[in-house]
């Protein structure tokens, strides 16, 4: 089995770490008087234990939403799934369920569409629409799709199509900035999405506006749609390519939850005069000994029965 890279940043400081009673620890987010007017998220604080059990559940529901419907991309989703789950969870976005049009909202771009099936039970979770509808997806008359699109509640954008939501993020990023809004942009890409040329122009467009609401989450786990990335277009070194554009970037293993959440919200809530890139070394096929294993895992199903031993089993990703 594969393993990710480790964490390489520091705890960042300012990050208020208590000892919880069950053996987890209690991450406090500091939310400064008048940062975020209208907070609407009603996410109850949760310890790193906590955080680690809603991976888990949420890395079974994606494995059944793919049981059920065999044509959603699963190896892709599997991978971002903590990332996901400390942006929702974690006290980092600002969103409204009940409204998610909100103007107060942060934006997210998921522009690897086709791999966020996993965002989808998250969003039913928060009350984006009913939990029920993880049954329906990719049957007729549903509005959960194997790619998702905006007719989803949370969905910012169309994804189909890599390499535009970067290019779409700094649109909204520029805005806002504009606006002097406090809010700010998420943009979620896969390292194979790097490969695209509007990715990099979006980069360095970034760079020379000096977007510091801007934040890109790169989904690194090292394989595109046939092969490893590196044996199709090296990306290598993309830290330093990202640092020639005008980017401040940081890496941390994007599976361990201890190290991953404390720097996503030190970005959320610290001011920057430049856009941040967060490079989260990630398995392909997270948790799924099959796909962790085969170079060509992002077109791969899963069977059903494979779901079930798995589902029956530990989760691989707990830290």
């Amino acid at each position: 089995m594969r393993t990710a890279v480790p964490c390489v940043v520091a705890q960042a400081s300012g990050t208020r770490v208590q000892a919880g009673s069950e053996g987890g620890r209690r991450i406090r987010v500091h939310r400064p008087e008048g940062r975020v007017p209208g907070f609407r998220n009603d996410v109850p604080m949760m310890t790193l234990a906590e955080l680690q059990a809603k991976a888990r559940w949420v890395w079974q529901q994606t494995l059944l939403i793919h049981k059920r419907a065999p044509e959603t991309r699963v190896a892709s989703s599997l991978s971002p799934v903590e990332a996901l789950v400390c942006l929702y969870y974690g006290d980092i976005l600002r969103f409204s369920p009940k409204e998610p049009l909100w103007e107060g909202r942060d934006r997210l771009i998921v522009s690897k569409g086709h791999g966020s099936i996993a965002l989808y039970p998250i969003l039913a979770d928060l009350g984006f629409f009913p939990l029920s509808e993880l049954e329906q997806v990719c049957r007729p008359g549903s509005f959960l799709g194997g790619i998702p699109d905006p007719v989803i509640p949370g969905y910012e954008t169309v994804n189909g199509s890599l390499g535009h939501g970067l290019g779409v993020g700094c649109g909204m990023a520029l805005a806002l900035q504009r606006r002097h809004s406090s809010n700010r942009v998420w943009v979620l890409v896969g390292d194979g999405e790097l490969h695209e040329g509007a990715v990099w122009e979006a980069i360095m467009f970034a760079g020379h506006h000096r977007l510091g609401n801007l934040t890109l989450i790169v989904d690194n786990n090292s394989r595109c749609m046939l092969n490893d990335t590196a044996c199709v277009v090296t990306l290598a070194p993309l830290a330093e390519k990202l640092k020639a554009f005008g980017w401040r970037v940081e890496e941390c293993d994007g599976h361990d939850l201890a190290a991953l959440h404390p720097r996503l919200s030190a970005i959320g809530r610290e001011p920057a005069g430049q856009p941040v890139a967060l490079i989260a070394n990630t398995i392909k096929g997270h948790g799924v000994p099959s796909l962790e294993a085969s170079p060509i895992s992002h077109v791969l199903s899963v069977p059903a029965g494979e779901i079930d031993r798995l589902l029956a089993g530990d989760y691989a990703g707990a830290h």
